[in-house]
């Protein structure tokens, strides 16, 4: 592997940061909040480091798939080690485990969280855990491969190792042209949605965070008790909206921005996704009624954001679905493992993952019975190749065993059985809230420093949907 090359993309990743983290700034001199030194300190030490590696580290080989999986793994390692220098160096976190468990829960969308005074910190702090969430929402890599031309590499090789699904899509013949393609479509829905909260009482602080972190399907809040703390119907209602929409593959987005409605309708992932949150959302209200929910309008309110919430992985709150039936609470454990679409925001196995198994499964029955039938599996009437679906069962195996194994390692920290493993499915479907002691109106504080980078490795599997991560463990990756 070429190790040069490999550090010298990471440098250029560190000073794409290191403009990044001077964002809140001008939110801590507008709020006089103190932080603006912090920040100012920890731009600087991660614009050195950056420069250091940009700079001492030249080649003028090409860009290989090998490459490309390493800068993916140890770019977000990297962001996670100096993005959490604000939190150190402005006091709101000190000890470091904390720090890069935020950060890595930023940073990967999880939005599971040690702080349990998030009001008392400053606004620039805030700002900057929702602004984590958004930059990693779309892809800290896709980002960055804006500035790989001026390496003289091509980006491809990122781009399938960081986009999250069974494929990735390319919009446009050149990787760059995707890449600001599908940023532009994020930073306009996002626009969007802060000028619609704005509308329904939220100051512009307050909007932008909570467009950060819903477009990016993180559920990081500025409030302790997440969205339930505005207790505004307008409030819920948009934010599921765009919740839904983070987790619908970006790609379509696009198309339906080009006036191609048509390609909702043929997109057979899209259409089961659909019908999975209005179908859990249809038997929450159904269960919920009379029991938790005595009007129907609040019943309905409540049940959609926290279907779609789930689902998303976006993690936001304003029920404790801790006091609805084990029915219910099942319901949404089951969507802790779904996740959004290919191609989202969103966490998770995958909507287009979890449809393929099921069809792969009726396809093995129906051939018992007919023996020498041939019946391709198929995804929007185009039959799915042979390895994508080896990878997709290789991948449901992988998830399984992984979420086995750090489910023992947390119980052994002495959680209980139903919070080890919630605590795993949260963080591994990069969700944030689980069941038990890291509940919805828990948090991951009293986790000891063990079971947190238990926790901070099994977000970044999961963020990176694991091959990229576990393929880096093998001696045969290293060697020439």
């Amino acid at each position: 592997m070429n190790v040069l090359l490999t550090f010298r993309i990471l440098g250029a990743m560190l000073l794409f940061l290191s403009a990044a983290i001077l964002v809140p700034v001008p939110f801590s001199l507008y709020f006089a909040d103190g932080a603006a030194v912090a920040f100012g300190l920890s731009s600087l030490v991660t614009l050195a480091s950056g420069l250091a590696m940009f700079v001492g580290c030249r080649s003028e080989k090409e860009l290989s798939v090998r490459e490309g999986f390493a800068v993916v793994t140890f770019g977000w390692i990297f962001y996670t080690l100096f993005g959490a220098l604000p939190y150190l160096f402005s006091g709101a976190i000190a000890n470091p485990v904390d720090a890069c468990f935020e950060t890595m829960s930023g940073f990967t969308t999880t939005g599971a969280t040690i702080l349990t005074a998030i009001e008392g910190l400053p606004e620039s702090v805030l700002l900057w855990r929702s602004l984590t969430q958004w930059l990693g929402g779309m892809g800290i890599i896709v980002m960055s491969l804006a500035i790989l031309p001026m390496l003289g590499v091509g980006g491809m090789q990122l781009f399938k190792a960081e986009v999250p699904g069974p494929t990735a899509d390319r919009l446009k013949p050149r990787i760059q042209d995707t890449a600001k393609l599908l940023w532009g479509v994020y930073v306009l829905l996002t626009s969007v949605q802060t000028g619609l909260l704005m509308l329904g009482g939220m100051n512009f602080f307050e909007a932008l965070s909570h467009s950060f972190s819903t477009l990016s399907s993180g559920g990081f809040s500025t409030r302790n008790a997440s969205v339930a703390a505005y207790d505004s119907a307008y409030i819920d209602w948009v934010i599921t909206f765009f919740m839904f929409l983070a987790g619908v593959n970006f790609a379509l987005h696009f198309q339906a921005l080009r006036g191609k409605l048509r390609e909702l309708h043929r997109n057979e992932e899209f259409l089961f996704y659909l019908a999975l949150t209005l179908g859990v959302t249809a038997i929450l209200v159904f269960l919920n009624h009379g029991s938790v929910y005595t009007s129907l309008f609040d019943n309905l309110r409540y049940s959609a954001f926290q279907t779609t919430s789930i689902l998303t992985t976006t993690g936001f709150g304003t029920a404790d679905y801790e006091t609805w039936s084990v029915l219910a609470q099942y319901l949404l454990l089951f969507l802790m493992f779904v996740g959004g679409c290919a191609g989202s925001t969103g966490g998770g196995m995958k909507v287009a993952r979890i449809l393929l198994l099921f069809k792969h499964a009726m396809v093995g029955l129906y051939r018992l019975i007919h023996p020498r039938a041939i019946r391709l599996v198929k995804l929007s009437g185009h039959p799915v190749d042979r390895d994508v679906m080896q990878a997709i069962l290789g991948f449901f195996a992988l998830y399984m065993g992984l979420f086995v194994f750090a489910s023992f390692l947390m119980a052994a920290t002495g959680m209980d059985v139903v919070s080890a493993g919630a605590s795993v499915v949260a963080t591994l479907g990069n969700i944030g809230p689980g069941i038990g002691s890291v509940g919805p109106v828990d948090n991951y504080a009293h986790i000891v420093p063990f079971g947190k980078l238990v926790l901070t490795a099994c977000m970044l599997l999961g963020r990176l949907e694991i091959f990229t991560v576990l393929v880096l463990l093998f001696p045969s990756f290293w060697r020439k």
